[in-house]
């Protein structure tokens, strides 16, 4: 009997769509919108019927690597993916992630926001629109000329293209995904620990009004963004007005810690947590991780009260958008972790730990010469013992942030 080739591209629309319900991983649902024209205008964009997915890691650059790509490592299957992404395969970059979208800077005033599985891009307004750039030589030195906004009295400095990749910003938060049209991303200023923003359709960064706080980190939390000091000091910054605001009337104050960092975590819209970062200095400009500690807030004090036990929780932080997923949610994808070591430690990490990567060291490896500040401070924090034990992945490098990644 002669086989009847099938066109599968003409399939009726009435069953496409049910057939992408039954998948239940994102990039596997991307590469399904993909086939062809039809497929894509006859499944929706966004899948609201997937399951909670589990966080990747992005690898540092190897020098086996092609140019074009970007390594990422799958903690539910024990794998690397590669992805052709030119924009941010590039080895003189600084990687962030925020939303599922990654954050690019690099040698030049650009910002990128990139989504490695839809390949969407988005440019933020440049660095050379943020309020205390006064100037950048295109032409001779490639040098900014920066005001110097923690004194009192009018002065400047001058940073390089590589230190103002490095070392200018801090970490960039999104509110929502770059293409929602009421998007916000918030920017905290490394040296003086300012907070900056860019509402989507302006040309360029605002700073909101300067307070006496460090600010280290922060999150967006119920329609607005929340940012945390390095003494656990915590604001709100309302910018959904014509005018921007930053009150630290909620303003609890954990206790004072010699070397630590500090992360603030949107528990599913659920609860507010902080968490304390204990280092150990090795004085050679390397840290090691100590332990954690967990805090969440109590509205009605307000006051930072400590967490024990996190339940099925799992917290993920780094040089990254802070994310915490619920083990019940991703409990399929864990359970692949007990097969990846003889003695099962992996198999208890369902939740209550603490997932953590490297955002100490900057780990840069330029076209001619590779090598890595530090071999990379991350593991697996278990709240219950407080013992660390290393992620499964076996790559070396420090600078390696975690990216939920999004079909939007």
């Amino acid at each position: 009997m002669k086989k009847i080739a099938v066109d599968w591209t003409q399939l009726p629309r009435e069953l496409l769509e049910p057939i992408s319900k039954k998948l239940t991983v994102y990039r596997d649902y991307v590469r399904c919108r993909a086939v062809c024209l039809m497929w894509r205008r006859s499944i929706p964009r966004v899948p609201h019927h997937l399951p909670t997915q589990l966080p990747w890691l992005i690898l540092p650059r190897s020098r086996s690597q092609p140019r074009c790509q970007l390594r990422f490592y799958d903690l539910s299957t024990d794998k690397t993916h590669h992805f052709e992404l030119p924009e941010a395969s590039n080895s003189e970059l600084r990687i962030c992630s925020s939303n599922g979208w990654l954050v690019i800077l690099e040698d030049s005033p650009v910002i990128t926001l990139l989504n490695p599985l839809t390949r969407a891009k988005f440019y933020l307004p440049p660095l050379t629109s943020f309020p205390n750039v006064l100037s950048f030589d295109y032409s001779k030195c490639n040098e900014y000329v920066i005001e110097d906004v923690s004194r009192d009295v009018f002065s400047t400095y001058w940073q390089s293209l590589r230190e103002m990749r490095d070392e200018f910003i801090k970490k960039i938060v999104l509110s929502s995904y770059p293409l929602n049209n009421n998007f916000v991303a918030l920017a905290i200023l490394n040296d003086v620990g300012l907070l900056a923003y860019y509402k989507n359709g302006d040309l360029s960064w605002k700073f909101l009004p300067a307070v006496d706080i460090l600010f280290c980190d922060a999150t967006y939390y119920k329609g607005q963004f929340y940012a945390v000091g390095d003494d656990g000091t915590l604001a709100v910054c309302d910018i959904n007005g014509e005018s921007s605001t930053v009150s630290d009337n909620i303003s609890p104050r954990a206790k004072d810690f010699e070397c630590h960092k500090v992360y603030l975590v949107n528990s599913e819209d659920k609860e507010l947590l902080m968490v304390v970062r204990h280092l150990n200095d090795n004085f050679d400009g390397s840290y090691e991780t100590l332990r954690f500690d967990v805090f969440k807030l109590n509205w009605s004090e307000p006051s930072w009260e400590r967490v024990e036990n996190l339940g099925d929780r799992l917290l993920f932080i780094g040089g990254n958008s802070s994310v915490a997923l619920s083990g019940y949610d991703v409990r399929s994808c864990l359970q692949n972790l007990r097969y990846l070591s003889p003695c099962d430690d992996y198999g208890q990490c369902l939740g209550n730990c603490i997932y953590f990567t490297d955002d100490l060291c900057q780990c840069h490896c330029t076209a001619n010469e590779f090598s890595c500040y530090d071999v990379g401070d991350r593991g697996i924090f278990k709240l219950w013992d407080e013992s660390i034990i290393p992620l499964p992945c076996r790559e070396e490098g420090s600078y390696a942030p975690w990216i939920a990644l999004s079909p939007c």
